[in-house]
Protein backbone atom coordinates (compact mmCIF):
# COMPACT_ATOMS: atom_id res chain seq x y z
CA UNK A 1 0.00 0.00 0.00
CA UNK A 2 3.34 2.40 0.86
CA UNK A 3 4.31 1.79 -2.20
CA UNK A 4 1.34 2.67 -4.19
CA UNK A 5 1.02 5.78 -2.39
CA UNK A 6 4.46 6.40 -3.06
CA UNK A 7 4.20 6.02 -6.87
CA UNK A 8 0.76 8.03 -6.97
CA UNK A 9 2.63 10.69 -5.32
CA UNK A 10 5.90 10.84 -8.53
CA UNK A 11 3.05 10.50 -10.87
CA UNK A 12 1.13 14.08 -9.51
CA UNK A 13 4.98 15.81 -8.97
CA UNK A 14 5.29 14.69 -12.91
CA UNK A 15 2.23 15.53 -14.10
CA UNK A 16 2.28 18.76 -12.39
CA UNK A 17 5.97 19.33 -13.89
CA UNK A 18 4.36 18.36 -17.27
CA UNK A 19 1.93 21.25 -17.13
CA UNK A 20 4.59 23.60 -16.16
CA UNK A 21 7.06 22.77 -18.80
CA UNK A 22 4.03 23.01 -21.72
CA UNK A 23 2.61 25.84 -20.29
CA UNK A 24 6.45 27.39 -20.51
CA UNK A 25 6.58 25.85 -24.04
CA UNK A 26 3.39 27.72 -24.82
CA UNK A 27 5.28 30.86 -23.91
CA UNK A 28 7.91 30.40 -25.92
CA UNK A 29 5.66 29.25 -29.18
CA UNK A 30 3.45 32.94 -29.21
CA UNK A 31 6.42 35.16 -28.76
CA UNK A 32 8.59 33.20 -31.54
CA UNK A 33 4.60 33.19 -33.62
CA UNK A 34 5.08 37.40 -33.05
CA UNK A 35 8.35 37.53 -33.65
CA UNK A 36 8.34 35.36 -37.22
CA UNK A 37 5.28 37.39 -38.43
CA UNK A 38 6.98 41.01 -37.93
CA UNK A 39 10.52 39.80 -40.00
CA UNK A 40 8.17 38.96 -43.42
CA UNK A 41 7.49 41.02 -46.42
CA UNK A 42 6.19 44.38 -45.24
CA UNK A 43 3.83 44.12 -48.52
CA UNK A 44 1.95 41.26 -47.43
CA UNK A 45 -0.87 42.92 -45.42
CA UNK A 46 -1.25 39.95 -42.94
CA UNK A 47 1.94 40.98 -41.41
CA UNK A 48 1.03 44.75 -41.41
CA UNK A 49 -1.43 44.28 -39.17
CA UNK A 50 1.38 42.83 -36.45
CA UNK A 51 3.63 45.53 -37.52
CA UNK A 52 1.20 47.98 -37.47
CA UNK A 53 0.91 46.85 -33.46
CA UNK A 54 4.25 46.17 -32.55
CA UNK A 55 4.90 49.20 -30.81
CA UNK A 56 2.39 48.02 -28.32
CA UNK A 57 4.19 44.51 -27.99
CA UNK A 58 7.11 43.89 -26.38
CA UNK A 59 8.89 40.90 -25.06
CA UNK A 60 7.43 40.74 -21.72
CA UNK A 61 5.68 37.80 -20.77
CA UNK A 62 1.63 38.28 -21.31
CA UNK A 63 0.15 35.68 -19.65
CA UNK A 64 -3.49 36.57 -20.76
CA UNK A 65 -2.15 35.76 -24.31
CA UNK A 66 -0.61 31.95 -23.39
CA UNK A 67 -3.41 31.31 -21.65
CA UNK A 68 -6.20 32.10 -24.11
CA UNK A 69 -3.66 29.83 -26.76
CA UNK A 70 -3.69 27.16 -24.51
CA UNK A 71 -7.71 27.26 -24.13
CA UNK A 72 -8.73 28.52 -27.54
CA UNK A 73 -9.81 25.66 -30.36
CA UNK A 74 -6.84 25.50 -33.02
CA UNK A 75 -6.61 23.86 -36.56
CA UNK A 76 -3.21 21.97 -35.22
CA UNK A 77 -1.90 20.17 -31.86
CA UNK A 78 1.11 22.44 -30.42
CA UNK A 79 3.25 19.90 -28.33
CA UNK A 80 6.03 21.41 -27.66
CA UNK A 81 9.03 23.76 -28.91
CA UNK A 82 12.70 23.01 -30.80
CA UNK A 83 15.49 25.34 -30.65
CA UNK A 84 17.05 25.66 -34.26
CA UNK A 85 20.77 25.46 -32.56
CA UNK A 86 22.18 27.18 -35.81
CA UNK A 87 19.61 29.98 -36.32
CA UNK A 88 18.87 30.16 -32.21
CA UNK A 89 15.30 30.35 -33.16
CA UNK A 90 12.26 28.16 -31.24
CA UNK A 91 10.21 26.43 -33.64
CA UNK A 92 6.74 24.77 -32.56
CA UNK A 93 6.29 21.06 -33.47
CA UNK A 94 2.06 20.26 -33.54
CA UNK A 95 0.74 17.65 -35.39
CA UNK A 96 -1.57 18.95 -38.39
CA UNK A 97 -4.96 18.63 -38.50
CA UNK A 98 -6.97 18.25 -41.80
CA UNK A 99 -8.47 21.42 -43.14
CA UNK A 100 -11.94 21.40 -44.77
CA UNK A 101 -13.34 24.38 -46.52
CA UNK A 102 -16.50 24.56 -48.28
CA UNK A 103 -17.17 27.88 -50.57
CA UNK A 104 -19.48 28.60 -53.14
CA UNK A 105 -19.64 24.91 -54.15
CA UNK A 106 -15.90 24.06 -53.80
CA UNK A 107 -14.98 21.74 -51.57
CA UNK A 108 -11.30 22.00 -50.65
CA UNK A 109 -9.34 19.90 -48.09
CA UNK A 110 -5.29 20.15 -46.89
CA UNK A 111 -3.47 19.63 -43.96
CA UNK A 112 -3.39 22.92 -41.28
CA UNK A 113 0.71 22.57 -41.89
CA UNK A 114 0.22 24.53 -45.03
CA UNK A 115 -0.63 27.52 -44.02
CA UNK A 116 2.64 27.23 -41.85
CA UNK A 117 1.34 28.36 -38.66
CA UNK A 118 -0.36 31.65 -40.39
CA UNK A 119 2.74 32.90 -42.10
CA UNK A 120 2.30 31.63 -45.38
CA UNK A 121 -1.33 31.66 -47.18
CA UNK A 122 -2.72 28.24 -49.29
CA UNK A 123 -4.23 28.64 -52.65
CA UNK A 124 -6.61 26.60 -54.09
CA UNK A 125 -7.60 27.44 -58.07
CA UNK A 126 -9.25 30.68 -57.91
CA UNK A 127 -9.38 30.71 -54.10
CA UNK A 128 -6.50 31.92 -51.75
CA UNK A 129 -6.83 31.05 -47.73
CA UNK A 130 -5.38 32.66 -44.79
CA UNK A 131 -5.37 31.66 -41.25
CA UNK A 132 -5.49 34.38 -38.82
CA UNK A 133 -5.86 34.33 -35.07
CA UNK A 134 -7.05 30.64 -35.55
CA UNK A 135 -9.76 31.59 -37.79
CA UNK A 136 -9.42 30.93 -41.84
CA UNK A 137 -10.90 34.10 -44.37
CA UNK A 138 -10.77 34.06 -48.19
CA UNK A 139 -7.47 36.18 -49.23
CA UNK A 140 -6.72 38.93 -52.20
CA UNK A 141 -3.36 38.64 -53.84
CA UNK A 142 -1.89 37.10 -49.69
CA UNK A 143 -3.94 40.06 -48.23
CA UNK A 144 -6.39 40.44 -45.44
CA UNK A 145 -8.50 43.50 -45.00
CA UNK A 146 -9.09 44.82 -41.41
CA UNK A 147 -11.17 47.19 -40.11
CA UNK A 148 -10.79 50.50 -37.65
CA UNK A 149 -10.59 47.97 -35.25
CA UNK A 150 -8.40 45.77 -36.64
CA UNK A 151 -10.57 42.89 -37.28
CA UNK A 152 -10.27 40.86 -41.08
CA UNK A 153 -13.05 41.96 -43.07
CA UNK A 154 -12.60 39.25 -45.76
CA UNK A 155 -15.24 36.21 -45.94
CA UNK A 156 -15.09 33.34 -44.32
CA UNK A 157 -15.70 30.24 -46.05
CA UNK A 158 -17.76 28.10 -44.20
CA UNK A 159 -14.93 25.74 -41.97
CA UNK A 160 -15.67 21.75 -41.79
CA UNK A 161 -12.36 21.62 -40.73
CA UNK A 162 -11.23 18.87 -38.03
CA UNK A 163 -9.66 21.06 -35.11
CA UNK A 164 -7.90 20.15 -32.37
CA UNK A 165 -11.43 19.98 -30.15
CA UNK A 166 -13.04 17.78 -32.84
CA UNK A 167 -9.56 15.18 -32.56
CA UNK A 168 -9.50 15.35 -29.15
CA UNK A 169 -13.81 14.00 -29.16
CA UNK A 170 -12.70 11.47 -32.04
CA UNK A 171 -9.85 10.11 -29.75
CA UNK A 172 -12.75 10.06 -26.67
CA UNK A 173 -15.19 8.46 -28.75
CA UNK A 174 -12.47 5.37 -29.85
CA UNK A 175 -11.57 5.16 -25.76
CA UNK A 176 -15.46 4.95 -25.01
CA UNK A 177 -15.99 2.34 -27.31
CA UNK A 178 -12.79 0.56 -26.75
CA UNK A 179 -13.96 -0.05 -23.01
CA UNK A 180 -17.26 -0.87 -23.68
CA UNK A 181 -17.88 -2.81 -26.65
CA UNK A 182 -15.42 -5.84 -25.40
CA UNK A 183 -17.92 -4.65 -21.88
CA UNK A 184 -20.70 -5.72 -23.98
CA UNK A 185 -19.53 -8.78 -25.85
CA UNK A 186 -18.02 -10.07 -22.43
CA UNK A 187 -22.11 -10.04 -20.73
CA UNK A 188 -23.50 -11.26 -24.47
CA UNK A 189 -21.36 -14.20 -24.03
CA UNK A 190 -22.15 -14.70 -20.17
CA UNK A 191 -19.68 -13.72 -18.97
CA UNK A 192 -21.21 -12.24 -15.86
CA UNK A 193 -18.46 -12.50 -13.29
CA UNK A 194 -16.70 -8.74 -13.76
CA UNK A 195 -13.05 -8.86 -14.36
CA UNK A 196 -10.33 -6.09 -15.81
CA UNK A 197 -11.96 -3.06 -17.05
CA UNK A 198 -15.31 -4.48 -16.87
CA UNK A 199 -14.63 -4.90 -12.82
CA UNK A 200 -13.65 -0.84 -13.14
CA UNK A 201 -16.53 0.43 -14.64
CA UNK A 202 -19.84 -2.03 -13.24
CA UNK A 203 -19.75 -0.02 -10.37
CA UNK A 204 -19.96 2.99 -11.94
CA UNK A 205 -22.88 2.01 -14.41
CA UNK A 206 -24.30 0.73 -11.01
CA UNK A 207 -23.65 4.30 -9.68
CA UNK A 208 -25.35 6.01 -12.56
CA UNK A 209 -28.58 3.31 -12.17
CA UNK A 210 -29.29 3.00 -8.86
CA UNK A 211 -28.76 6.92 -7.34
CA UNK A 212 -29.20 8.51 -10.77
CA UNK A 213 -31.35 7.49 -13.07
CA UNK A 214 -33.65 5.41 -10.82
CA UNK A 215 -34.07 7.82 -7.91
CA UNK A 216 -35.02 10.77 -10.66
CA UNK A 217 -36.95 9.30 -13.24
CA UNK A 218 -38.56 6.33 -11.77
CA UNK A 219 -38.61 2.75 -11.33
CA UNK A 220 -41.17 2.34 -14.83
CA UNK A 221 -39.57 4.82 -16.98
CA UNK A 222 -35.83 5.43 -15.96
CA UNK A 223 -34.57 2.02 -18.72
CA UNK A 224 -35.72 4.50 -21.92
CA UNK A 225 -33.21 6.76 -20.97
CA UNK A 226 -30.29 5.30 -19.36
CA UNK A 227 -28.89 4.57 -22.29
CA UNK A 228 -28.22 8.34 -23.32
CA UNK A 229 -27.47 8.76 -19.29
CA UNK A 230 -24.80 6.45 -19.22
CA UNK A 231 -23.41 8.20 -22.58
CA UNK A 232 -23.23 11.46 -21.66
CA UNK A 233 -21.47 10.95 -17.93
CA UNK A 234 -18.88 8.90 -19.28
CA UNK A 235 -18.48 11.02 -22.95
CA UNK A 236 -17.91 14.05 -20.14
CA UNK A 237 -15.73 12.34 -17.83
CA UNK A 238 -13.94 11.08 -20.31
CA UNK A 239 -13.03 14.21 -22.22
CA UNK A 240 -12.54 16.12 -19.17
CA UNK A 241 -9.50 13.73 -18.11
CA UNK A 242 -8.20 14.09 -21.67
CA UNK A 243 -8.21 17.76 -21.20
CA UNK A 244 -5.72 17.60 -18.13
CA UNK A 245 -3.06 15.98 -20.06
CA UNK A 246 -0.45 18.61 -20.96
CA UNK A 247 -1.12 20.13 -24.58
CA UNK A 248 -4.73 18.24 -24.35
CA UNK A 249 -7.79 20.12 -25.87
CA UNK A 250 -9.84 22.37 -23.68
CA UNK A 251 -13.16 20.34 -25.52
CA UNK A 252 -15.51 20.66 -22.55
CA UNK A 253 -14.31 24.06 -21.60
CA UNK A 254 -15.96 25.18 -24.96
CA UNK A 255 -19.31 26.62 -24.61
CA UNK A 256 -20.46 25.24 -28.19
CA UNK A 257 -19.81 21.86 -26.99
CA UNK A 258 -21.52 22.21 -23.52
CA UNK A 259 -24.67 24.10 -25.37
CA UNK A 260 -24.74 21.06 -27.97
CA UNK A 261 -24.85 18.84 -24.81
CA UNK A 262 -27.76 20.35 -22.99
CA UNK A 263 -29.68 21.09 -26.20
CA UNK A 264 -29.78 17.04 -26.16
CA UNK A 265 -31.20 17.04 -23.03
CA UNK A 266 -33.81 20.23 -23.43
CA UNK A 267 -34.44 17.83 -26.76
CA UNK A 268 -34.82 14.12 -24.92
CA UNK A 269 -36.95 15.89 -21.91
CA UNK A 270 -39.68 18.32 -24.13
CA UNK A 271 -40.33 15.24 -26.70
CA UNK A 272 -40.53 12.52 -23.70
CA UNK A 273 -43.16 15.31 -21.81
CA UNK A 274 -45.92 13.86 -20.66
CA UNK A 275 -49.63 15.78 -20.65
CA UNK A 276 -49.10 16.82 -16.83
CA UNK A 277 -45.99 18.48 -18.00
CA UNK A 278 -47.52 20.36 -20.78
CA UNK A 279 -50.55 21.11 -18.55
CA UNK A 280 -48.39 22.73 -15.38
CA UNK A 281 -46.86 24.74 -18.08
CA UNK A 282 -49.06 26.05 -20.34
CA UNK A 283 -52.75 25.71 -17.26
CA UNK A 284 -50.68 25.77 -14.57
CA UNK A 285 -52.35 24.79 -11.00
CA UNK A 286 -53.34 28.67 -10.15
CA UNK A 287 -55.88 31.31 -10.64
CA UNK A 288 -56.46 31.85 -14.17
CA UNK A 289 -55.92 35.72 -13.86
CA UNK A 290 -52.45 34.91 -12.81
CA UNK A 291 -51.55 32.71 -16.07
CA UNK A 292 -50.66 35.18 -18.48
CA UNK A 293 -47.57 35.93 -16.07
CA UNK A 294 -46.95 32.30 -14.69
CA UNK A 295 -47.11 30.76 -18.87
CA UNK A 296 -43.75 33.12 -19.77
CA UNK A 297 -42.43 31.97 -16.49
CA UNK A 298 -42.86 28.24 -17.02
CA UNK A 299 -41.44 28.74 -20.81
CA UNK A 300 -38.57 31.03 -19.39
CA UNK A 301 -37.82 27.86 -16.95
CA UNK A 302 -37.98 25.53 -20.01
CA UNK A 303 -35.18 27.54 -21.49
CA UNK A 304 -32.92 28.07 -18.65
CA UNK A 305 -32.61 24.86 -17.37
CA UNK A 306 -30.49 23.35 -20.07
CA UNK A 307 -28.92 26.98 -20.11
CA UNK A 308 -27.54 26.25 -16.85
CA UNK A 309 -26.54 22.92 -17.87
CA UNK A 310 -24.39 24.79 -20.14
CA UNK A 311 -22.87 27.50 -18.51
CA UNK A 312 -21.93 25.65 -15.08
CA UNK A 313 -20.01 22.89 -17.26
CA UNK A 314 -18.23 25.54 -19.56
CA UNK A 315 -17.69 27.95 -16.80
CA UNK A 316 -16.20 24.95 -14.12
CA UNK A 317 -13.86 23.40 -16.54
CA UNK A 318 -12.65 26.53 -18.45
CA UNK A 319 -12.07 28.34 -15.04
CA UNK A 320 -9.74 24.96 -13.79
CA UNK A 321 -7.72 25.48 -17.15
CA UNK A 322 -6.96 29.04 -16.59
CA UNK A 323 -6.37 28.62 -12.59
CA UNK A 324 -3.93 26.43 -13.62
CA UNK A 325 -2.14 27.94 -16.21
CA UNK A 326 -2.13 31.37 -13.91
CA UNK A 327 -0.30 29.80 -11.18
CA UNK A 328 1.89 28.28 -13.54
CA UNK A 329 2.20 31.93 -14.95
CA UNK A 330 3.39 33.33 -11.87
CA UNK A 331 7.45 31.60 -12.93
CA UNK A 332 7.55 34.01 -15.92
CA UNK A 333 5.76 36.91 -14.05
CA UNK A 334 8.35 37.02 -11.23
CA UNK A 335 11.47 36.24 -13.37
CA UNK A 336 12.81 33.94 -10.58
CA UNK A 337 13.35 30.14 -9.92
CA UNK A 338 12.53 30.85 -5.98
CA UNK A 339 8.65 30.98 -7.15
CA UNK A 340 8.84 27.64 -8.95
CA UNK A 341 8.33 25.96 -5.73
CA UNK A 342 5.39 27.29 -4.32
CA UNK A 343 3.76 27.72 -7.90
CA UNK A 344 4.39 23.70 -8.80
CA UNK A 345 2.86 22.80 -5.34
CA UNK A 346 -0.14 24.98 -6.18
CA UNK A 347 -0.26 23.54 -9.83
CA UNK A 348 -0.18 19.74 -8.04
CA UNK A 349 -3.05 20.91 -5.71
CA UNK A 350 -5.11 22.54 -8.38
CA UNK A 351 -4.39 19.14 -10.70
CA UNK A 352 -5.35 16.98 -8.06
CA UNK A 353 -8.26 19.16 -7.62
CA UNK A 354 -8.97 19.24 -10.79
CA UNK A 355 -9.25 15.05 -11.13
CA UNK A 356 -12.17 15.45 -8.74
CA UNK A 357 -13.75 17.97 -10.66
CA UNK A 358 -13.77 16.10 -13.98
CA UNK A 359 -16.00 12.77 -12.34
CA UNK A 360 -17.68 15.34 -10.49
CA UNK A 361 -19.52 18.00 -13.56
CA UNK A 362 -19.95 14.49 -15.38
CA UNK A 363 -21.90 13.63 -12.63
CA UNK A 364 -23.92 16.61 -11.87
CA UNK A 365 -24.64 17.16 -15.49
CA UNK A 366 -26.15 13.56 -15.95
CA UNK A 367 -27.79 13.92 -12.23
CA UNK A 368 -29.59 17.45 -13.34
CA UNK A 369 -30.67 15.70 -16.79
CA UNK A 370 -32.07 12.70 -14.96
CA UNK A 371 -34.26 14.92 -12.57
CA UNK A 372 -35.06 17.59 -15.79
CA UNK A 373 -36.48 14.26 -17.60
CA UNK A 374 -38.11 12.62 -14.32
CA UNK A 375 -39.72 15.86 -14.27
CA UNK A 376 -41.46 15.88 -17.68
CA UNK A 377 -42.52 11.76 -17.14
CA UNK A 378 -43.45 11.86 -13.76
CA UNK A 379 -47.17 10.56 -13.54
CA UNK A 380 -49.92 12.24 -12.20
CA UNK A 381 -50.87 11.56 -8.49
Amino acid sequence: MGITRKALFVCFILFAALNVTFAANEKHNNEHSIHAQANQNNSDTIVEEHNSNSHTESNEFNPTDVIMHHIADAHNWHLFDKTDKEAGEKHGVSIPLPVIIFHNGNLDIFMSSKFHHGHSTVVKENREYALYHGKIYLAQNGELQFDEHHHPTNIKPLDFSITKNVASMLISVIIILGMFLPMGIKYKNGQMVPKGIQGFLEPIILFVVDDIAKPNIGEHNYKRFLPYLLTVFFFIWVNNMLGLIPTGANFTGNIAVTMTLALFTLVLTNVSGKKTYWGHIFTPPVPKWLWPIMVPVELIGVLSKPFALMIRLFANITAGHIIVLSLVSLIFIFKTVWISPVSVLFVLFMDILELLVAILQAYIFTLLSALFIGLAVQEHH
